[in-house]
């Protein structure tokens, strides 16, 4: 229990139903759709659709999703790919051949085919109740007549300004400038676009005068976009992967998701006593940073379009994790995981709804980087993601650029699970982070013993391209004893990630946790 003299947020509990997610409206009007009868993954959509009103520098109908859910009475997970593909005219030789390394932010080069759009609107015909319409009405009134800017969103939406371009500036700036805490946010061309949906289905959005907007807008940049690219978007099914960590099962949405990164991380920590160490400590986190290095090295050479993909057996096996252990140094960094792990490897919003009959659903959102590709259609301003910067150019990599591919993503939704089905969906939001986040959150749980939301709250650190970021909330002598050890560490500027989850007690209670490094929470009834 925590100390209620210092600050800090109590979970939410009830029976009936809970979500949690990163805005406060989007978790009501979920919990709206439980108490009008519709189920987890009515409430689900509907709450992220309406994300995208709330929080558009993460999210929006211009980029993609993945789901993991189990239906009411079942427990089997199951998981759907809602992640659109490159052009089929997109090449890796034609940027080679200008030059370029990587595929370039902010161009029409890194804009896949939004996919969410075709995921919510099957997901709401095979396993929801009350309709597409239904579910969309809320973001259409908020985009109507306007969401005020929450703190978080604003302080997202200045570091992220000089993304947009074009008439998104005109769309997502007031007067040129970002918006401040509690100004009030409106996007009437997208509530249109949403009304489309609503009468007409998936294909208001993938045909005709909505998709003609995207297209012409993406061309009228240089970009390869066809009606045929956008016409031929669907989601697809796939089996959840999973890894065991200390009593517990967890599930992860496949590749082309990261989601086998956080289990391959788990495995290789399986090989340190973790709950020996001091949560806090420069040990756990040593060790936690080497363990991601390799985990991450094995994730930008193996994990792409699982039609691409070969080596997803070899990221997941215990005899990998084990040799990749082995390579750790308890008290020295390293510097080049790529070279170390060389012989063992020869041969990226998120919401999450439980309802009344535990279907459970966890649900991620996302255009990439703040504001995506910064381009928006120039009639209805869809704000158009970057996901297609997730693929590689080198030349016979699984991953590299190719047309109809789906590129390597950061975004990944998980569960916990035991014999007895899905204990507690939840979801870590940050780009790269992920998996480092995913990995963390079940040690604290299962290592430390801290319920969801101490998991939550306790610092986070993290070794991203060289550097070693360490929240403020570390003691001084941990930050001296890790750069002992020869990392490169610093604050960052902004909090590492967030995070939302939902633990369904044996009871029958649940209990709802939201991350405060977000303006969200966990609403029940």
């Amino acid at each position: 229990m925590r100390d209620f003299q210092l600050p800090g947020r109590s979970a939410t509990f009830a029976q009936n139903g809970i979500c949690a997610t990163s805005h406060p409206l989007a978790a009501q009007a979920a919990i709206d759709i439980l108490k009008r009868g519709g189920n987890a993954m009515d409430a689900a959509i509907a709450g992220a659709v309406l994300l995208g009103i709330c929080e558009p520098q993460m999210t929006g109908i211009g980029g993609d999703c993945f789901v993991l859910y189990n239906r009411a009475g079942e427990t089997t997970v199951r998981a759907l790919n809602g992640s659109g593909r490159a052009p089929a005219a997109a090449s890796a030789a034609e940027l080679r051949d200008q030059g370029r390394t990587t595929v370039p932010l902010n161009t029409p080069d890194a804009v896949t085919i939004p996919g969410a759009i075709d995921a919510f609107c099957r997901l709401s015909e095979t396993e929801g109740r009350l309709g597409i319409d239904a579910l969309l009405a809320p973001a259409i009134q908020y985009a109507d007549q306007g969401v005020p800017v929450a703190p978080r969103v604003a302080f997202d939406w200045a570091n992220d300004a000089n993304t947009l371009q074009g008439t998104a500036r005109d769309t997502y700036l007031f007067n040129g400038m970002a918006p401040k805490v509690g100004a009030i946010f409106r996007a009437p061309g997208q509530a249109e676009v949403l009304r489309r949906v609503a009468r007409d289905g998936r294909d208001a959005f993938y045909t005709g005068e909505v998709a003609e907007d995207m297209i012409a807008t993406l061309r009228a940049r240089g970009g390869h976009h066809t009606a045929e690219d956008f016409a031929s978007t669907e989601a697809t099914e796939a089996d959840p992967i999973s890894g065991h960590y200390k009593g517990v099962d967890l599930l992860e949405h496949p590749p082309n998701g990261q989601g086998a990164t956080a289990i391959l991380m788990l495995n290789i920590l399986k090989h340190f006593n973790i709950a020996a160490m001091d949560p806090l400590g420069a040990q756990r986190a040593h060790i936690e940073a080497e363990a991601a290095k390799l985990a991450y090295d094995a994730r930008n050479r193996f994990i792409a379009d699982p039609d691409h993909m070969s080596r997803l057996d070899h990221m997941l096996a215990a005899d990998t994790a084990a040799n990749l252990a082995a390579l750790i140094d308890p008290n020295r960094a390293m510097a080049a995981p790529e070279t170390i792990s060389e012989a063992v490897h020869k041969d990226t919003i998120y919401i999450t709804v439980v309802d009344k009959d535990r279907m459970s659903v966890s649900l991620i959102y996302s255009i990439f980087h703040g504001f995506g590709s910064g381009i928006a259609s120039e009639k209805y301003g869809i704000l158009l993601q970057n996901r297609g910067a997730g693929f590689c150019l080198r030349e016979g990599h699984a991953n590299e650029l190719g047309g109809k591919k789906r590129p390597m993503h950061t975004i990944i939704p998980a569960m916990l699970a035991d014999g007895g089905g899905v204990t507690m969906p939840f979801g870590v939001m940050g780009g790269a982070y992920q998996p480092n986040g995913h990995a963390r959150f079940v040690s604290n749980l299962q290592d430390f013993g801290m319920d969801p939301q101490q998991a939550m709250d306790a610092p986070r650190s993290f070794s991203d391209a060289g550097h070693f970021k360490l929240e403020r909330g570390y003691r001084d002598s941990v930050r001296r004893a890790l750069s002992d050890m020869g990392h490169k560490v610093e604050t960052p500027t902004t909090a590492i990630g967030g995070s939302q989850a939902i633990r369904i007690h044996d009871s029958g209670v649940l209990e709802g946790a939201s991350d405060p490094r977000k303006d969200g929470c966990a609403l029940g009834y």
